[in-house]
């Protein structure tokens, strides 16, 4: 295997949702050999080639379990990230603003809009991308640890009736409740927050949630946080200055003490010395070889998307992990263009929202506080029937002018609603198709009436959804069963695999995401470190 050359470049980390609205995204297309150089004029660019063991394309948590226990069975393993690295400690300021966005918010290939409105935006390699599709706008991350940077850091695991109703039966609910999703919780070090930090005067929001939850007869739980919840307490005896407890963090938490994939995951994996972590290495298509081999086509880019250098690498094992959105599409394309023939019909299909729905809840009669501390402190898990089950939590909104009458909820759960990726010759790209009442009956029957009866009288409810379709928790496209196999191997294709939210099936049983993907990204590398060393990779 010939090593990557590290490029200097950084590695872009994401954090967690918000509800300002995401901008749409533009195609990028490479052509090799040539480029554009910042003041417009077309310059060489450099061609490298290389072959390696195992290539990952993505570090969220898929590329980040993936990396890791490879590179722990002893396998050389190259990670490509399109983003940059954003390095936390107390007092950085790494992480985009909410309440002042500029150029690190947005990855470069989006339009720079938030909720329709243009900002004057540098290119970048920002944190947040959007995928605009017919009815909804998809929120994928940019950078090393993927979705964990821009996530709240929610760690729930599914109960076993949820999970069972939605997921396919051969997956071991007992071997995973008690192998995978307790490693996956060891390795972010999940905790609640502390009692001391909750009766601050910050988190009266929070506080206000879970009371008017409970007096309407509902569920209320502290909800499982990848966070050194010291951090946030040091915050408020101001040794650091605020990041988790005036809201800020929407966008990642500068202070540290989060413990997203980028510091755990990959760091462990790069400690072994066998994984090697690629930054703003952009992958702009992949295809297979007359070998059989799989062909992964890159571009090296500076920090404005500036092409710096064309890469083709060859490899006997590729591991989609670049998101739903981004698995989905490369492989969509792939499939149309001829590059990787007889891939699975129902590639592209099965594709969800998790049911995503976000409000801003403002109240005459209630005081939320301003400044309003976070992340996620309580939830509300309704989930006694797998037919309807369902999540409501309350989230910090950052000082952005609003008076302390205003908070926001968040709601998400299980749905039949898909949709799908399809390929557009013209564009020559795979385009989200989804139906505009796709989510209506989980949303509309259970989601809207649960936060209703949170919210109670005297309260306005304004559901950005209806203003703006989006979901920051992409599913499927590459689903367990129709494409791939249990362990992510995409049926009929040698060497191919999907580690990421592309294998969900459209929701997570009334979950966020995380702890699921991950717990399966476990699973399935347990059976291929088992099975596919020495043969497959």
């Amino acid at each position: 295997m010939r090593a990557v050359r590290n490029p200097g470049g950084n590695v872009s980390n994401l954090n967690r949702r918000s509800f300002l609205g995401a901008t749409a995204v533009a195609g990028l297309a490479a052509v090799a050999g040539t480029g554009v150089a910042r003041a417009g004029v077309r310059t060489r660019i450099p061609l490298t080639r290389e072959d390696h063991r195992v290539v990952v394309i993505g570090s969220g948590f898929g590329g980040g379990v993936a990396a890791l226990r490879l590179a722990e069975a002893g396998i050389p393993v190259l990670v490509l990230e399109r983003g940059r690295r954003w390095p936390t400690g107390p007092n950085a300021d790494t992480f985009p603003n909410a309440t002042a966005p500029d150029k690190r918010m947005l990855w470069y290939g989006s339009s720079p809009n938030l909720f329709g409105r243009p900002v004057p935006f540098d290119p970048y390699v920002g944190l947040l991308e959007a995928v605009p599709g017919d009815n909804m706008t998809a929120l994928c991350a940019a950078g090393v640890g993927g979705g964990s940077l821009i996530y709240q850091g929610m760690s729930l695991q599914p109960s076993r009736a949820v999970f069972e109703a939605h997921f396919p039966a051969e997956l071991d609910w007992t071997r995973l409740n008690a192998v995978h999703y307790p490693r996956v919780a060891r390795m972010l070090q999940l905790a609640q927050a502390p009692d001391e930090l909750i009766d601050t005067p910050n988190y009266r929001a929070a506080r206000v949630f879970a009371d008017s939850a409970r007096r309407a007869g509902l569920p209320v739980s502290k909800i499982p946080m990848p966070i050194d919840w010291n951090y946030a307490l040091d915050e408020t005896r101001g040794v650091m200055t605020p990041s988790y407890t005036n809201g800020t963090g929407a966008f990642g938490v500068n202070n540290g003490g989060k413990h997203s994939v980028d510091v755990t995951y990959i760091a462990a994996a790069e400690a072994t010395g066998l994984a090697t972590v690629a930054t703003q290495h952009n992958v702009t298509h992949v295809e297979r070889a007359a070998d059989g081999r799989w062909i992964v086509h890159v571009d090296r880019i500076d920090s404005d998307g500036t092409v710096l250098e064309n890469k083709i690498l060859t490899t006997g094992a590729l591991i989609m992990a670049a998101g739903s959105l981004n698995t989905t599409k490369m492989l969509v394309r792939a499939s149309a263009t001829g590059a990787v023939p007889d891939l699975p019909d129902e590639l592209g299909q099965g594709w969800g929202t998790n049911a995503d729905r976000i409000y801003v809840w403002s109240s005459v009669e209630q005081n939320f506080g301003t400044p309003q501390g976070g992340p996620v402190v309580f939830g509300s898990l309704n989930w006694d029937d797998p037919r309807t089950a369902h999540t409501v939590i309350q989230a910090s909104i950052p000082p952005l002018g609003v008076d302390a009458r205003s908070t926001m909820l968040v709601g998400y759960g299980v749905s039949n609603g898909r949709g799908h990726f399809g390929y557009d010759s013209a564009r020559d790209q795979a385009q989200l198709h989804w139906p505009a009442n796709g989510d209506s009956v989980i949303q509309e029957g259970s989601i809207d009436p649960t936060v209703r009866r949170i919210a109670g009288t005297g309260s306005i409810l304004t559901d950005t959804n209806a203003l703006f379709p989006s979901t920051w928790h992409p599913l499927g496209g590459a689903n367990i069963g129709p494409v791939c196999d249990l362990d992510g191997r995409v049926h009929g294709q040698r060497g191919l695999y999907v580690l990421d939210g592309a294998l969900m099936p459209g929701n997570t049983a009334a979950c966020n995401p995380s702890m699921t993907i991950a717990a399966l990204a476990e699973r399935a590398l347990d059976n291929i470190v088992a099975r596919d060393l020495g043969t497959v990779i």
